[in-house]
C-alpha cells in the first residue's frame, strides 16, 4: 500500500510513525512533511492548500490511501476532489466538513438535534455582539465561527476583554474570513475532556479517551493554543460518561446528520466539558485532534493503515485494539506562542539517547544542513508510554531535560491528575 499523509505538524509525524508500522504499507509520502516524517517517507513540497496539484500527485504515484491531518483541507473540499478523481481518501466530504468549518452551523445542528451544548446565539454585526454581552454578562465565550487554528475562542472574564475579542476576530479581522460571524456562548463550568470517534458513515468505533491542555500556561492559564500537551486515558470519562457522550452526542449527531443526506465519515472529535449536568459539547473537529493523537496513537495496538483504508474504500470501520498503558505528550513551543514567536533556533539533544519508551515528533521544525531548526509555534512533542500516568509523564520530563532551543517553553503540569 502508498500511503500519503497531507501536513507538517507533530500529529502528522505520529500518523506517519503508526502507518509505518504496518505490513501493508511499502511506501509513505507526506505533503509537506517535516524533518521528523523524513525519517519514515518521502516529503513532497506542494502546499497543503492546492488540491488540484495533491490530486495529480496523488494520481501520478498511485496513491492507494490519503489521510488528511489539518482542517483547512477537508473544510476546502480535497475529499470531493480525491473522489472525482477515483481516488481513496480517509476524511470527510466538503458539505459534513462544515462541523468544524463553522461554529454557527454545527451549534444551530446541535440545537435542532438536541445534542447538549452551550446556550449560545450567533452575530455578524459586532455592536449587536456587544449589546448581546451587556445583557448576559460574564464570564463568557467569544467564538469566531470559521478556521483560526485553535485560537478563535476566547473567554471572557471582563467586559473590556468580551469586546476587545469580538472587535479583533470581527473589525480588525484577525482570522480573515472567519471572523465574519461570532457565536457568543454562556460560560460551562467542569473539566474538559476530547472524545474521537472513526465513523465508516453507518458505525464507528471510539479511539482512546484522552485530555488536552489548551492554555499555554501551567494551572490553565494565559490564551488558548492549539494545544500544549494531552495525556491518555482521561481518567474523568468514567464508563457511565462515555454511554452519555456515545448515545447523546455522538450517535445524535451522525445520525442527524445521516438524515440530513450528510453521510459523515472519518474522525468526528468532540471537545467537550464535563459539566455537573452531564457531557456538553464545545465544538466539534472532523480530524485528529492535535496533540491528543499522539498520546492515544502510542497506546494502539491495531494496524492504523488497515482501519483507514477500510472505511476509505467503503468496507467498513474496523475494531480497535488497545494497550493498557497511559501515555503523555508535552508540546515544546516557542517562546510569545501563541502570539508572536521567532523561528530559526538550533535544536539540540535529539540525538541523545531516551528511554525507549520515548517517542518525539516533530511538529515545527526544518533542517537546514546537519541542524534541525525551530520553524512554527509548536516545536516538539515529546511522548511516552508508562504502567501509570506518573511513570510515563516523568519519562517524558525526564527526556525534556535533555532538548534545548532559544525560548523553549512547556508546561510543567501535563499528566497532572485535577483533584475533585
Amino acid at each position: 500500500m502508498r500511503v500519503l499523509i497531507i501536513g507538517s505538524g507533530g500529529r502528522e509525524h505520529a500518523l506517519a510513525w503508526k502507518i509505518a508500522q504496518s505490513d501493508e504499507v511499502e511506501k509513505i509520502y507526506a505533503i509537506p512533511g517535516n524533518p521528523g516524517i523524513s525519517e519514515i517517507g518521502e516529503c513532497v513540497n506542494i502546499q497543503v492548500s492546492d488540491i488540484k496539484k495533491i490530486v495529480e500527485f496523488a494520481k501520478d504515484k498511485g496513491i492507494d490511501l490519503t489521510v488528511v491531518g489539518p482542517e483547512a483541507p477537508l473544510v476546502a473540499g480535497i475529499k470531493d476532489a480525491f473522489e472525482e478523481a477515483g481516488l481513496n481518501l480517509f476524511g470527510p466530504d466538503k458539505s459534513s466538513a462544515k462541523l468544524e468549518g463553522s461554529k454557527s452551523f454545527a451549534k444551530t445542528l446541535m440545537k435542532e438535534l438536541g445534542v447538549p451544548t452551550a446556550e449560545f446565539e450567533v452575530f455578524e454585526d459586532p455592536e449587536e455582539a456587544k449589546e448581546f454581552v451587556k445583557k448576559a454578562g460574564v464570564p463568557i465565550v467569544i467564538k469566531a465561527d470559521g478556521l483560526a487554528g485553535g485560537k478563535g475562542v476566547v473567554v471572557a472574564k471582563t467586559y473590556e476583554e468580551a469586546f476587545n475579542a469580538i472587535d479583533r476576530i470581527m473589525v480588525e479581522r484577525i482570522f480573515g474570513d472567519s471572523g465574519k460571524k461570532v457565536v457568543i456562548e454562556e460560560f460551562l463550568e467542569g473539566e474538559e475532556a476530547s472524545y474521537m470517534v472513526i465513523s465508516d458513515g453507518e458505525k464507528y468505533v471510539p479511539l482512546a479517551t484522552s485530555k488536552d491542555h489548551k492554555q499555554v500556561f501551567d494551572g490553565n492559564k494565559g490564551p488558548n493554543t492549539g494545544g500544549m500537551g494531552a495525556y491518555s486515558p482521561s481518567t474523568a470519562i468514567t464508563p457511565q460518561i462515555e454511554r452519555e457522550i456515545r448515545e447523546k452526542i455522538i450517535g445524535r449527531i451522525l445520525e442527524g446528520m445521516k438524515k440530513k443526506g450528510l453521510t459523515f465519515t472519518g474522525v468526528l472529535y468532540a471537545g467537550l466539558m464535563l459539566t455537573k449536568e452531564g457531557p456538553k459539547v464545545l465544538e466539534f473537529n472532523v480530524r485528529f485532534g492535535d496533540p491528543e493523537v499522539q498520546a492515544i496513537l502510542r497506546r494502539l495496538k491495531s494496524d492504523l493503515a488497515q482501519v483507514l483504508y477500510s472505511v476509505a474504500v467503503g468496507k467498513g470501520v474496523k475494531d480497535l485494539e488497545w494497550k493498557e498503558e497511559a501515555s503523555v505528550c508535552v508540546v515544546l513551543a516557542s517562546k510569545g506562542y501563541p502570539g508572536k514567536y521567532e523561528t530559526g533556533k538550533e535544536i539540540t539533544g535529539l540525538n541523545e539517547k531516551f528511554d525507549e519508551d520515548v517517542v518525539i515528533f516533530h511538529a515545527g521544525t526544518k533542517k537546514v544542513g546537519d541542524k534541525i531548526l525551530t520553524a512554527g509555534g509548536r516545536v516538539l512533542n515529546v511522548t511516552a508510554i508508562g504502567k501509570s500516568l506518573e511513570e510515563a509523564r516523568t519519562k517524558v520530563y525526564e527526556s525534556i531535560k535533555k532538548i534545548h532551543f532559544e525560548g523553549m517553553h512547556y508546561r510543567k503540569d501535563i499528566g497532572i491528575i485535577p483533584k475533585s
